[in-house]
């Protein structure tokens, strides 16, 4: 850890150029997850040509490496530096709920840099941020993600503990972040619908939690405009009451949304991610499972 810490300290430019050095291993020798990223490209952009494809995924890996070398330089980076690198737009829209003693929900998606963006977001709102995550298996890295997330304030979660703390901290005003994009396990409260011409499991917490306490959703729009530089553009996304919203409108308006964000900068998204493993039949939409807490609710 403290090698990784030293390493971090180092200027953004001379992290780049191992990032670059990782590219070239990554992309033309090594080929991490090629097969999976090309199959999810030419699944979601059918209409594209080859070529067109191939640069997307070019310029895919290079998002990705960048990504490590942002993320280590996380560790140490200033808040000035930050604030000028993963710029926030429209956060008075989670300051004035939060400050009004709402609890409020941010649906995101695997958008590079995300994890720029929850420290940028958590710089702002402090200890009135949750992030809620899936704990990795090593250790190191576990402790790794856990600092960078939690540097500036912010509270971390895991999964599995959520409902609890939830219900004992009912009444904290604070931000719930959560990467509502990834891919369900088996015992997630589960929704089939189609996303990015496939049908796929997406995990229905945040809608669940919204409609049963009332709680205002914010999206956050992603946008890379140049090397180590981000947007953040929030949004509501649903605001109660909820009586008269269909089932799934949440996770549906939460997908149409990551789609029209995955359209505009289709190499911003993590194509690593085997999305679609769990995914049904192409015939079998709308619930496909549940967890067991709520089978014992």
């Amino acid at each position: 850890m403290l090698l990784i810490r030293l390493i971090s300290k180092l200027p953004l430019w001379v992290l780049y150029l191992f990032s670059d050095l990782l590219y070239l291993l990554a992309f033309y020798l090594i080929g991490y997850r090629k097969k999976v990223v090309q199959d999810n490209l030419l699944h979601s952009f059918p209409e594209k040509s080859p070529k067109e494809r191939k640069q997307i995924e070019k310029q895919f890996y290079r998002n990705f490496t960048d990504s490590l070398a942002e993320t280590i330089k996380l560790l140490s980076m200033s808040e000035e530096e930050l604030d000028r690198r993963f710029v926030t737009k429209n956060s008075e829209l989670i300051f004035d709920l939060v400050n009004n003693g709402e609890i409020v929900i941010g649906m995101c998606g695997h958008f590079f840099n995300w994890e720029g963006h929850l420290v940028a977001i958590s710089s702002k709102v402090q200890d009135k941020c949750e992030t809620i995550y899936t704990s990795i298996s090593n250790a190191f890295f576990e402790k790794l993600m856990y600092g960078i997330r939690s540097r500036l304030g912010a509270k971390i979660t895991e999964k599995k503990s959520f409902q609890r703390t939830f219900l004992k901290n009912r009444l904290v005003p604070r931000l719930i972040v959560l990467a509502a994009d990834q891919r369900p396990n088996q015992m997630d409260i589960r929704y089939q619908t189609s996303f990015m011409n496939r049908p796929t499991v997406f995990f229905e917490g945040g809608e669940k939690l919204a409609k049963k306490f009332g709680l205002t959703v914010i999206y956050a729009q992603t946008s890379k405009l140049k090397r180590g530089h981000y947007l953040f553009e929030y949004h509501i996304l649903s605001s109660p009451p909820y009586d008269n919203q269909p089932p799934h409108s949440i996770t549906e308006r939460f997908i149409e949304l990551v789609e029209k964000n995955i359209k505009e900068q289709p190499a911003l998204y993590l194509w690593t991610h085997n999305r679609w493993k769990n995914s049904l039949t192409p015939n079998n939409r709308g619930h496909a499972g549940r967890s067991k807490s709520e089978h014992s609710a």
